[in-house]
């Protein structure tokens, strides 16, 4: 197999998504996480384009980079003038980049509408920048922009484009489906004919039409040896080529040893790092480093699992992309999910034991009802203690009352809770305020407990969410409330669901409080 060259542009193309806004620390973050993970080419910017990007590569010149080269990305000469008088071009040899990338008109359409200089002076622009680009010691890619586009209305011209890049000395010709509406057969047969020009062709695909991915994987079959694309996929309208599936279909699906396998079981933890630093909620369905990539849900599912194996229903082994195989719990769910699930709280159900099947027929019961354990875990460790006899509750209510007021020459409403609880001997009468009446109720449950569980304070609530059930039913719909709470070392989440939403946020919130009080103990 001929080597593939990974080329990751975030820091530039994928910059230019919608909502996403790196500083340069960020930048400087991803680039280093890159090249830890072993990313052949970083896209570091484009030098002179903007402030950001010039302190960028300024404060790369001091990194060393152990796996990656970095890229400095930028166009061709204007028309009528050297490319040695070229600002662009001078700013770009100032960065210092052992690669640059000149990215260049190949769609006549756009030659002649958009940059309306003539085709041949084009042409010149692209042969002559390459070559004193490259003269000034520097590895030169050409990105030939609306390449699929230029070869679909001007093929003789889309051809001569690259011709010229190649004339200059051009490594790789790069060719690009900018506005993301090509089709894979289309880049697969567009490939072969490039082939003979005489450099290395790479591929940069965008992803208009979900088809990303699957362009780049057609490319690379065709004979490409290069994939530019960001990790998670991020970019300008629907976003760059996925790096991410990219790398694990070519190293575990067409043989393509891109990086080490101790980097790919790293594929998961970089694109949730890159994630949290663009500020990108995780996918949770991407393919190979989604959470729910390996969950399984349905009880046939999850009995084939434990019989046969992940392969039963799995197309690959999690852990290769660093990966977890999750079982869920559900109303779809069977005996097997209960069991498994059950032995990772201590509980050890043999199969067939009543226990079991209790479990899963209030599981079922309470969904019907519009409960939801899968996001739930810590709700379900404690429906299992309840029903196996091993829950020992930390209090017992006595009597709460919620009052919302609003008082005349106030701007805003008061929330006052009253709560009347038995803890251990003793009967706490409790009254707190609140920013609503959740707080509210938080509030006095910690002044009630605090006395007997110091521990109480580690814990914190992270996540607040309410969703209707029964949306036919307008404001008399029952509501569903879902809370993550965290401590020091990990999170869990519980659920509960009422009419009320104030009853429902009463036993979401008791839940968390007794799982997590229950867990340190």
């Amino acid at each position: 197999m001929s080597p593939v060259f990974l080329y990751d542009t975030a820091l530039r193309d994928g910059a230019q998504a919608e909502g996403v806004s790196l500083s340069v620390l960020d930048k400087l973050r991803i680039a280093r996480k890159l090249d830890e993970f072993g990313i052949h080419f970083i896209e570091g910017g484009w030098p002179g384009s903007n402030p950001k990007d010039e302190e960028f590569f300024a404060r790369a010149m001091n990194e060393k980079w152990t796996n990656s080269q970095l890229c400095a990305f930028s166009m061709t000469r204007r028309a009528g003038i050297a490319p040695q008088d070229d600002p662009n071009l001078q700013t770009i040899i100032r960065a210092k980049t052992p690669v640059v990338t000149l990215v260049g008109k190949t769609w006549d359409f756009h030659v002649e509408r958009a940059l309306r200089v003539s085709l041949d002076e084009n042409l010149k622009m692209i042969e002559e920048s390459v070559a004193w680009v490259k003269s000034q010691g520097r590895r030169v890619f050409f990105d030939a922009e609306h390449f699929f586009d230029g070869l679909k209305g001007n093929r003789e011209y889309a051809l001569k484009v690259l011709e010229a890049a190649a004339n200059g000395g051009a490594e790789f010709l790069v060719l690009c489906d900018t506005n993301g509406g090509t089709l894979p057969d289309f880049v697969k047969n567009a490939v072969q004919d490039t082939l003979k020009i005489g450099p290395a062709i790479g591929i940069h695909t965008h992803n208009d039409c979900d088809l990303g991915v699957a362009n780049a994987l057609a490319a690379v079959e065709a004979g490409a040896t290069q994939v530019q694309g960001v990790i998670n996929g991020f970019g300008e309208r629907c976003g760059n080529c996925n790096l991410t599936s990219v790398i694990a279909n070519l190293q575990l699906k067409m043989n393509h040893a891109v990086v080490s396998s101790e980097s790919l079981k790293g594929l998961t933890a970089l694109s949730h790092f890159v994630a949290e630093v663009t500020n990108l909620a995780p996918n949770e369905r991407q393919p190979f480093v989604g959470r729910t990539c390996f969950a399984h849900k349905g009880g046939m599912h999850v009995d084939a699992v434990q019989k046969a194996g992940g392969r039963a229903y799995e197309h690959i082994d999690p852990e290769s992309v660093g990966n977890e195989r999750r079982i869920l719990v559900s109303e779809y769910s069977g005996t097997s999910n209960v069991r498994e699930v059950a032995q990772k709280l201590g509980a050890d159900l043999p199969k067939g034991s009543p226990e079991a099947s209790a479990i899963l027929g209030e599981v079922k019961r309470l969904e019907a009802q519009g409960y939801e354990f899968e996001s739930a875990d810590a709700s379900f460790a404690l429906l299992v203690r309840r029903a196996l006899g091993k829950e020992h509750p930390l209090f017992e209510l006595l009597g709460v009352r919620v009052i919302n007021e609003l008082r005349p020459g106030l701007p805003e409403w008061i929330t006052e809770a009253t709560l009347k609880l038995r803890v251990g001997d003793e009967i706490r009468h409790t009254v707190a305020e609140g920013d609503g009446p959740v707080h509210a109720l938080d509030n006095a449950l910690r002044l009630a407990l605090r006395a007997a569980y110091p521990q109480l304070d580690g814990i914190r609530l992270t996540d607040f969410k309410v969703r209707v059930v029964n949306t036919s039913e307008g404001t008399a719909a029952r509501v569903r409330v879902l809370i993550e709470s965290a401590n020091e070392e990990t999170s869990w989440s519980t659920v509960g669901v009422s009419t009320n939403v104030i009853e429902a946020s009463w036993q979401a919130l008791t839940e968390a409080v007794s799982y997590g009080l229950s867990a340190e103990k």
